[in-house]
């Protein structure tokens, strides 16, 4: 495993100074790449027609990123550091602190991934644990909002099982804390916190709480961490400070820098300085007690974007540290408590930790989306990746009187069921009619019907690192499928092509090369393209018979 040091400090490669001339890779004749940031999935592949730059030393857009790019032409880009990259008229140009790596990996976009992987990322060959994949996961933020308490959390439980879902990852969102930085159940909302845990264990339940390297500049935590102030502890702290501080380090505060007042969505804070042993004692010091005193067995681990961590307007603790290497040093929990779960990293390569897209608008053009960022994932490196909430992560969106579509909300579900993982946030009793919710039940009966073979693809990526979601180039090279971002591959063997338009009743599909047997029964044999129904209950999906 790796520790906190090593990720903090030498995850990425420290840089004061960009490079000042950016090295330039031309594309050749009808290569395609994919890499750098999987929000930008629906743009990918990136080709001679792109036009698009994406600065990896400013922010990972919300998501998972590297220095890393990989062609079906078999060739690699990698850079250690976060780089600048600009894509345009057939060239990619990438400015980077360290050295700009150009590899030939072989022929094809897998034999490319792989090289990169076994090079760059190697697998680690263990994955997060089996209940992320083989039960939906439950997330109590679209249904509570910011009302978390423990009635209607027990509630939101029992709901899902008496749904007839299986019981599985229950995530409690955020403001179950009494506030940013004070990790304590918040009394009134949570009169029994761990009673509620252990009932939610006696369920069949494994219980995660939201958390977030914020901390309230008005709250004893602030003062322990900043000033070594610990009334309740004689021990004290070793050094003072912990915090973000203000780029003037001069200006003090109690005899260390002033701690500097950050934006984040929810506020204004104090950010924690993951380069400073005091920020790292007591934020291990506060997951630890969660974990000893309530029996929860896992976080969601939220924030710490690049962008947050904008070094131009504060300073760290150590003055080679980055914003990916603050990042990464916040990344290093999730590796200590294995239910757990992040948004957004730098260079966290097939580490055995789920992965979650940013949250998608409760849209239409959200679905289509989702298929293409977790394309896009998988050919960075990060295999065990979470498609959000079914029906989007905008709240708004489920409350009375808003613009809530019943049918989205399948169709979601249904691309959702045959990804790597699955989550449900909004009660599907509550916002769905008798004939939606049974569509919903269904695509669920579905992915637990498919649950031994999406089992057999986690331990392959845990294995060799491949993606488990994958586009049709990746198993089919040369066959004119690199664009292909409406329909996926579940490893080798099961084709997934969900139905993302509103009120079609039925789609194309590109079936690959081989014998191929359709969920209603049809043998289709491939290559072909095929017209299938899709009325609101089904989930097209084709399980390979014989492959060529």
């Amino acid at each position: 495993m790796k520790t906190l040091a090593t990720l903090a400090t030498a995850a990425v490669a420290a840089f004061a100074a960009l490079a000042s001339d950016a090295e330039t890779v031309k594309m050749n004749k009808g290569e395609n790449w994919w890499g750098v940031a999987n929000q930008f999935g629906r743009q990918m592949p990136f080709n001679a027609k792109s036009g698009i730059s994406v600065d990896l030393r400013k922010s990972n857009y919300s998501n998972q990123c590297a220095s890393f790019l990989v062609s079906d032409q078999g060739r690699v880009i990698w850079t250690d550091a976060q780089a600048g990259f600009e894509i345009a008229n057939g060239e990619i140009r990438v400015k980077s602190a360290s050295p700009v790596v150009v590899e030939n990996g072989g022929a094809t976009l897998a034999e490319a991934f792989r090289h990169a992987s076994a090079r760059h990322f190697p697998a680690k060959g263990r994955h997060p644990p089996e209940l992320f994949f083989t039960s939906p996961q439950y997330n109590t933020w679209i249904e509570l909002t910011y009302h978390q308490n423990q009635k209607d959390v027990l509630a939101y439980a029992d709901d899902m099982l008496a749904l007839g879902f299986p019981a599985g990852v229950l995530m409690i969102d955020d403001t179950w804390q009494a506030g940013y930085g004070d990790w304590r159940f918040e009394p009134s909302r949570f009169p029994d916190p761990k009673g509620m845990v252990d009932v939610l264990h006696e369920k069949g339940f494994k219980v995660m709480l939201w958390m977030c390297p914020y901390v309230g500049m008005d709250l004893p935590a602030y003062r322990r961490i900043a000033w070594g102030q610990n009334p309740d502890d004689v021990r004290g702290w070793p050094t003072r400070g912990g915090l973000l501080a203000c780029r003037d380090r001069s200006v003090k505060d109690h005899g260390v820098p002033k701690p500097q007042a950050c934006d984040w969505w929810n506020g204004v804070s104090a950010f924690l300085d993951f380069s400073h042993p005091n920020a790292n004692a007591w934020f291990k010091e506060t997951l630890d007690s969660l974990v000893s005193d309530f029996n929860v067995d896992g976080f969601k681990l939220d924030g710490a974007d690049l962008a947050a961590y904008d070094l131009s307007k504060c300073s760290a603790e150590d003055p080679a540290a980055t914003s990916g290497s603050l990042n990464n040093g916040y990344a290093a929990y999730a590796l200590m408590y294995p239910y757990s779960e992040l948004r957004n990293c730098f260079r966290f390569q097939e580490e055995p930790v789920v992965m979650r897209l940013h949250d998608k608008m409760h849209e239409w053009a959200a679905l289509p989306r989702i298929i293409a960022d977790m394309i896009g994932a998988g050919l960075m490196g990060y295999p065990f990746i979470c498609p959000d909430m079914v029906g989007g992560g905008d709240w708004v969106a489920f409350i009375p009187g808003s613009p809530f579509e019943q049918e989205l909300f399948v169709r979601s579900a249904q691309i959702h069921a045959l990804c790597p993982m699955m989550q449900l946030s909004a009660s599907p009793k509550r916002v769905l009619d008798e004939r939606h919710l049974a569509a919903v039940k269904k695509a669920v009966s579905v992915r637990q019907a498919h649950v031994p073979y999406i089992m057999e693809c986690v331990r392959n990526a845990a294995k060799t690192g491949e993606p488990i979601l994958r586009n049709l180039e990746y198993n089919y090279p040369g066959m004119g499928y690199a664009e292909v971002r409406d329909e996926f591959l579940m490893g080798t063997d099961l084709l997934v092509a969900p139905q993302t338009a509103k009120g079609a009743a039925e789609r194309e599909v590109i079936v690959p090369p081989g014998v191929w047997k359709s969920d209603e029964g049809e043998i289709v044999n491939g290559p072909a393209k095929i017209t299938v129904r899709t009325p609101l209950d089904r989930l097209p999906y084709f399980e390979a018979v014989r492959r060529n």
